[in-house]
């Protein structure tokens, strides 16, 4: 499993969300409906307990926690900007 942040992510973050150096951001797994994709991906400032990947840009954390890395095995997740949206796009790692 990799994490990737792109800088134009990071600027949405920071400039955007208000996201400052320093911080600490988990990407979770979630449910999100019953159609052909039931699982997406959230966002939320938060200290890690179990982090499995942890990526350092631009002076703010992101990390996944281990119980989280199942959706991604042998994956790779990029979190990009596209449009001013923060995108999750997941790929062969």
């Amino acid at each position: 499993m990799e994490l990737v942040i792109s800088p134009t992510a990071v600027s949405c973050f920071k400039n955007d969300w208000g996201y400052n150096n320093g911080d600490q951001v988990r990407i979770f797994v979630r449910y999100v409906s019953g159609g052909t994709e039931p699982y997406g991906f959230g966002i939320m400032k938060d200290d890690p307990m179990d982090p499995a990947a942890v990526v350092e840009a631009d002076r703010v954390t992101f990390y996944m926690e281990n119980k989280d890395v199942w959706f991604l095995e042998s994956k790779q997740l990029k979190i990009d900007c596209l449009n001013g949206d923060i995108v999750f796009l997941v790929g062969d790692a």
